[in-house]
């Protein structure tokens, strides 16, 4: 077979809902069992198995036609190495474009819908069948590429993690987290949920349902709440707002939410004795410790994300 490239092609597939239930109750029969004894239409797990199961096989076979492939599950991103040339397909929903993209370093990322009928799909701009097409144009330069600016925190321990749509700093369980907080020459103490820091493509994520909240609260007679406008992916700047900051005789509530740019980072030290985490874009099981001295700092990363148009 003649190769379209030597290049490798990594395909980034994920468990599905009914895998994971499998996985849980050791059966699929038993995970039937469960759903409807709930009440619930075990069908629809069914028939998302079966849809993404058909794309994983046609983007394969697309794929095993222009070169190497290798398929890996979302779990092993964190510690997987991609080749310098290698270019990366997430197939799935928008969450496993964000997932993997917080692990590359400069490759291009190739969205495709596993389900269209189901999914949005804001970052997934192609479909299964259309990868014949769309692999041989991103190798000879046709296809458009958006850049992403991603979000980056820094400890002084030498550790940091990156995030795409965002990165929470706080604690573990739903109780409050303290520490100081610090932006340009202002400084305070601060006790709340914790805080995010979004960018551009995660503006209209999280940090969207915080303003929506926050603007409800202070007007409750509000019916069309406008959250702040969604940001350009690329945008040079982070946005950060703190989660349901409280008052009190040490703590204070006068920097709750700005931006971040390349001159005027965040930082925060934590004055939790445990239980302090940072994570990014969902995935906590892949997060850094924040306890007791840690100093975190929160700005633009170095590097960009590259989303194939």
């Amino acid at each position: 077979m003649d190769r379209l490239t030597e290049n490798k092609m990594i395909l980034v597939v994920r468990k599905t809902r009914l895998e994971e239930l499998a996985a849980k109750y050791n059966t699929v029969s038993q995970a039937k069992f469960y759903i409807e004894h709930l009440g619930a239409d075990f069908s629809d797990y069914l028939n998302e198995h079966e849809t993404y199961c058909q794309a994983v096989q046609t983007v394969e076979a697309a794929l095993r036609q222009l070169g190497r492939l290798q398929t890996i599950d979302r779990s092993f991103l964190p510690n997987f190495i991609f080749g310098q040339h290698d270019l990366v397909i997430a197939l799935g929903q928008d969450g496993l474009v964000v997932n993997t993209m917080k692990y590359l370093l400069g490759h291009s990322l190739i969205g495709v819908n596993a389900d269209p009928k189901r999914w949005d799909g804001v970052l997934l701009p192609f479909k299964a069948n259309e990868l014949a097409r769309i692999v041989p144009e991103v190798f000879s330069g046709k296809r458009q590429i958006q850049e992403v600016t991603m979000a980056k925190a820094e400890l002084n321990n030498g550790q940091n993690l990156y995030g795409v749509n965002d990165i929470f700093i706080g604690q573990k369980s739903h109780v409050s987290a303290r520490y100081t907080i610090k932006l340009k020459d202002l400084q305070e103490q601060q006790s709340s949920s914790g805080i995010i820091v979004s960018t551009g493509l995660g503006s209209t994520g999280w940090l969207k349902s915080i303003h929506a909240g926050a603007l409800a609260v202070g007007n409750p007679k509000t019916t069309n709440i406008r959250a702040a406008l969604p940001s350009p992916w690329d945008a040079k700047r982070l946005y950060f707002t703190v989660r349901e900051p409280f008052p009190s005789k040490n703590t204070s509530t006068s920097i709750v939410c700005g931006e971040i740019s390349n001159q005027t980072p965040l930082s925060l030290t934590s004055q939790m004795s445990e239980n302090g985490v940072i994570f990014s874009d969902g995935m906590e099981a892949d997060c850094l410790e924040f306890n007791s001295s840690i100093v975190a700092t929160l700005r633009i990363a170095e590097k960009k994300g590259l989303l194939v148009l």
